[in-house]
């Protein structure tokens, strides 16, 4: 049975598109090509902008010289070189990593439950991992030794993502507004929850600390803990990929997907726990950064088309390239006072799900395009 080209698009939710179309796409390669170099310039920007000022030149020949890639005279300080690759560098890979995830993870989710509003953040999947993450911290939990915290913030994400799932599917469908309200709901119980624990725990500084942390941020890592999140958003990445038909074919709807031969029911739960034991690390790492999985797919889309094949990659490294930019930015803005990135992400992220609930309401309502 082959779906009409009219029904696919009738079936398919609003500001979102299909693989086959083609209006305002560009090129795939040089796109991907671009966002590269943004990115390369972006965690050079990220390495040499701050309190201290470190031209790029001399970034590129430290990170060289660390590389053991001997191209140019040592022109730099013991302390510089000390700034840039044990406080900036690892700072700047995980944002990258972390913007990278976010990003994947919005645009997988948007396909699994064809709702151009999905993100974890506003699912309230960010809540959920946050909550477990606090519960480890307070009650002091080590059952998984150092992977405790990924552990509980990967069971908080994926109960949080069933519940948000459950309570909106009605009738065999799910609305923007029900998805919605049903994730901020269980964000706002979460986060109640995460408060009174923190409010009531006998670890004062401990509670301050973490309280920061819920805001979103990337100080303070280390390369030592980097391998788990880098590890997890590169599985996510490959995984994905290797799942872009079955996304595609969601996108045409449900009946038609089931039509094609896609199991409807066992992917998307294979999925929900590969993306919620991505967000569950990625929060455990940087704390819950809201808006960069709602924001960038969409942005991508309107380049290189809705073919999953394309879009999640060019979304990694969009993401990755708009959150190393807000960090710089939160690093910058009110110096030497240091803002949480997630805030940033959330003043730029606000008005573009506003934007986007108005244009999706408008096309509901067969008031034309916004």
């Amino acid at each position: 049975m082959t779906v009409p080209a009219g029904k696919t698009a009738a079936l398919r939710p609003a500001g979102t598109e299909g693989p086959g179309d083609t209006s305002r796409r560009v090129a795939f390669g040089p796109a991907v090509l671009l966002l590269a170099a943004l990115l390369v310039v972006s965690m050079t920007a990220g390495m040499a902008i701050g309190s201290v000022r470190v031209p790029a030149g001399q970034v590129w020949g430290i990170v060289g010289h660390a590389l053991g890639l001997e191209w140019s005279e040592v022109t730099w300080s013991r302390a510089r070189e000390t700034i840039v690759l044990d406080v900036r560098a690892p700072r700047v890979v995980l944002g990258a990593v972390t913007g990278a995830g976010l990003a994947l993870i919005g645009t997988a989710l948007q396909a699994l439950v064809r709702n151009p509003l999905a993100e974890p953040y506003l699912l309230g999947v960010s809540s959920g991992a946050s909550l477990g993450a606090v519960a480890v911290i307070v009650f002091g939990v080590q059952v998984f030794g150092h992977l405790s915290l990924s552990a509980a913030a990967f069971a908080g994400a994926l109960l949080t993502l069933f519940l948000v799932y459950t309570t909106a599917r009605s009738g065999g469908r799910i609305t923007s507004g029900r998805l919605v309200l049903s994730g901020v709901a269980y964000a706002l119980v979460l986060t109640a929850v995460m408060n009174l624990l923190l409010l009531t725990s006998d670890r004062g500084n401990e509670a301050r600390a973490v309280l920061a942390w819920t805001m979103g941020g990337l100080g303070g890592v280390r390369w030592g803990t980097l391998w788990l999140p880098a590890g997890a958003m590169l599985l996510g990445l490959g995984v994905l990929l290797l799942q872009a038909r079955p996304l595609n074919l969601l996108m045409a709807g449900e009946e038609a997907a089931t039509t094609m031969g896609l199991d409807v029911a066992r992917f998307r739960a294979r999925l929900f726990v590969l993306l919620s034991l991505l967000t569950g690390v990625l929060v455990a790492a940087a704390g819950p950064i809201g808006f960069v999985g709602l924001m960038t797919p969409h942005v991508v889309r309107l380049f290189v088309g809705g073919d999953h094949r394309r879009v999640l990659p060019a979304a990694a490294l969009g993401g990755a390239v708009f959150l190393l930019w807000a960090d710089i930015a939160a690093r910058t803005v009110a110096a030497p006072a240091e803002l949480p990135v997630g805030v940033l992400t959330a003043l730029t992220g606000g008005p573009f799900f506003l934007w986007l609930m108005r244009r999706d309401a408008r096309r509901t309502t067969g008031g034309g395009p916004a």
